[in-house]
């Protein structure tokens, strides 16, 4: 089944993509939540149209997207964990408290859009992949230290 998404749905697709989707997954969840609706050739057609008098506003978007990018690369977090004496982590450590941190450094960053690369376990560096825009995406290098 063929659908043309209304919103951003995660590891689906962005707003305004046509993408494929089993049947019930589109007429039982997709279409009643008003996230996507059925890619009919007059949808289709609509749909063009909307972003051709879109195009300048999401270049805007896509532009703005590339700055927040150029500024979270330069920064490098620190995240406290309680640990033990062996330097493993009671927990982990989730995108919430990445998501809070940019928070403190004055970047509102939803916490679906960062993404850990490896499960933090242990004391150490790791990556988190923030995915601005669906062509935009910024690497965030954080340390975990023990509290």
């Amino acid at each position: 089944m063929q659908v043309i998404l209304l919103e951003d749905v995660i590891n689906l697709g962005y707003k305004d993509d046509t993408v494929n989707v089993k049947s019930g997954y589109g007429r039982n969840y997709l279409i009643p939540q008003k996230k996507a609706i059925i890619a009919s050739e007059l949808a289709k057609k609509i749909l063009a149209e909307n972003l051709l008098q879109r195009a300048h506003k999401l270049e805007k978007i896509k532009t703005d997207a590339q700055a927040l990018a150029a500024k979270l690369n330069d920064i490098s977090l620190t995240i406290g964990a309680k640990t033990s004496s062996t330097g493993t982590i009671f927990g982990s450590v989730t995108n919430i408290q990445i998501a809070e941190e940019l928070l403190k450094r004055g970047f509102d960053i939803e916490r679906k859009t960062i993404v850990i690369k490896d499960i933090v376990k242990e004391i150490g560096k790791y990556k988190a992949i923030v995915k601005l825009h669906k062509e935009v995406s910024s690497e965030i290098t954080f340390e975990v230290i023990p509290e």
